[in-house]
């Protein structure tokens, strides 16, 4: 394998192998157990082969794995805050053990590396949870991903690269840690401070990096983040054109742009360290650390997970280890009688400081509301507006979800044909029968087919929200997990108002068209809902309807005004 010396010390790792030893893997491939990658492997196997994660030469072996999780440290004691592991199945991992090699896919099949396993291990999530972000509380993505979407085996081991993932957006942007240094070297930048992002830049952020630059007499590279991120982040499409944008303001000469695939895992100050690492290996002089770095938010009580300057505490415990000197983010504020922004303990007891939080910069967008020049750039705004409309420009999906007879489909058609007739968007109707007809007609009625229907309905709604249309669904949906799973994927895109059909089981087993709970209560259907399969009520409905109460013209009616409150229609 190649190295490049880093100009701290150490080794830029370069883990593919050469071309005619690629070809010769290629050729063997298929006598190997094959993995394919999730998106977050993906991204952590890209950085792993291009050496954005040197020192790494593979996923982490249970030794390395418990002295990163306990201490921040390689059992060679060198730097290294986050575990990078390869999450794999049960069934998968029953046929690997120590000296097996595997093939490690992309999600078309593309072989990109092989990995000689050294350890297979089943971890205590809880406890690793618990170590690396300070936190059980599934609220917090990083460990919401770790105990509930991640796989229950690891394995580790030196991985040797095939062939680079293939990315077909930006490609000008996208830099291996050697092409940047390369840069750097051909542009004459001896020292660079990079400044990491997940979000769109506005007019303080362009301030601010521009001003951190200055103060160490440095050139600048914004680096923002494209792999994953937290849950609800602006699309990277959308934040690249705005950075795009944004770069016509730094003077020329004095700033570039290059796109870092990271999947983040919003692990506050040890992640404040793995980010300065990594900038290291690209070739970084500096990084600019702010408050609440890489911070989730609020846990579920509302408390935040970590100190707005826990990351920056942190950093200064290991900044001589790390050979990179943190720049800490000054808070920059818009005075408006002097027409500039100032740093916040620049500003004298008579200015007038304007401020623009985001989460009314976000209301703003989604109701159509005027956004001061003085906060983002018009370029900035026109790409957030074009991207995250008002809502009733936006897609939603309507989730009816109660009891067989309920009436549920009845009042999905009769919806149905008041949004036709107002006319604004696309309305699909996802009704319970037609898609076991249409969509999952080999699934029986087991509660795992009952929850992959379900979830198929979802991915069907969630493709129609995100082009914007409408789509109703109507099936019984019976379980709290599954629904939650539907509202959750598609309220990233979207709208999401769940109605529970709240009419009893007694009159729906007294309507009892089909003859369904008759059969239920003769024992002929096994696992129906209702009788002797539960039904978990909702508890967070948008909207309650009872069929008793009402007929399905003014349930209909009810639910279209509610949607005309939460400005999905006007």
């Amino acid at each position: 394998m190649g190295a490049f010396k880093q100009p701290h010390g150490g080794e830029l790792k370069d883990l593919y192998l050469p071309e005619h030893l690629a070809d010769e893997v290629k050729q063997h491939a298929s006598e190997y157990p094959s993995w394919d990658l999730t998106p977050r492997q993906l991204c952590d196997l890209d950085l792993l082969l291009n050496g954005a994660f040197s020192p790494l030469e593979g996923f982490l072996g249970k030794a390395d794995y418990k002295k990163v999780c306990d201490d921040m440290r390689l059992e060679s004691r060198v730097l290294w805050p986050i575990p990078i592991t390869l999450d794999v199945s049960e069934a998968f991992a029953e046929g690997i053990a120590a000296g097996t090699t595997i093939a490690l896919r992309d999600a078309e099949g593309v072989l990109i590396a092989t990995m000689d396993v050294s350890d297979v291990w089943t971890p205590d999530k809880q406890s690793e949870a618990k170590r690396v972000f300070g936190t059980t509380d599934d609220t917090h993505p990083g460990v919401d991903y770790l105990l509930h979407r991640a796989e229950p085996v690891y394995l580790g081991g030196r991985v040797h690269g095939v062939e680079p993932p293939t990315f077909y957006d930006f490609k000008l942007l996208r830099d291996t840690p050697s092409e940047l240094r390369g840069r750097f070297r051909k542009l004459g930048w001896r020292k660079v401070v990079a400044f990491q992002t997940r979000n769109p830049l506005h007019r303080a952020h362009q301030e601010l990096t521009f001003r951190a630059a200055r103060e160490v007499d440095a050139n600048l590279l914004i680096h923002p983040v494209v792999g994953m991120t937290r849950p609800g982040d602006i699309d990277h499409f959308t934040r690249v054109r705005c950075y795009e944008h944004v770069l016509e303001e730094y003077p020329e000469q004095t700033t570039t742009l290059s796109l870092l695939n990271l999947a983040m895992r919003m692990a506050g100050p040890r992640e404040a360290l793995w980010h300065a690492i990594i900038r290291k290996n690209y070739g970084c002089t500096h990084l600019i650390v702010g408050r609440d770095h890489a911070n989730p938010g609020n846990d579920r009580n509302g408390e935040p997970f970590y100190g707005p300057y826990d990351a920056q505490e942190l950093f200064r415990q290991h900044e001589r280890e790390l050979d990179i000197t943190m720049v800490p983010f000054k808070e920059v504020v818009y005075v408006e009688n002097k027409a500039e922004y100032l740093a916040a303990d620049e500003t004298e007891p008579g200015d007038k400081v304007l401020n623009l939080s985001g989460a009314e910069f976000r209301r703003r967008l989604r109701e159509d509301l005027e956004i001061p020049e003085w906060f983002s750039f018009p370029k900035v705004i026109d790409e957030l507006r074009r991207a995250h409309p008002p809502k009733y420009q936006q897609g939603f999906t309507v989730f009816f979800t109660g009891l067989s007879g309920s009436g549920k489909s009845t009042i999905a058609n009769a919806l149905m044909v008041k949004l036709l007739e107002d006319g604004s968007r696309p309305v699909t109707l996802l009704d319970g029968d037609i898609v076991r007809k249409n969509l999952s007609s080999e699934l029986t009625f087991s509660k795992e087919h009952r929850d992959l229907n379900i979830q198929r309905i979802g991915f069907v709604a969630n493709e129609i929200t995100k082009n914007r249309g409408i789509a109703i669904c109507a099936p019984i949906a019976p379980y709290t997990h599954t629904r939650r799973l539907v509202r959750k994927m598609i309220s990233e895109h979207g709208g999401f108002i769940e109605v529970f059909v709240a009419t009893p089981l007694e009159v729906c087993e007294a309507r009892d068209r089909k003859g369904l709970y008759a059969k239920a209560r003769a024992g002929i259907l096994k696992g129906f809902t209702g009788i002797d399969d539960p039904y978990e009520e909702p508890v967070n409905a948008e909207i309650v309807l009872d069929t008793q109460e009402l007929s399905p013209d003014l349930a209909a009616h009810r639910v279209l005004i509610t949607l005309e409150k939460l400005g999905y229609l006007r």
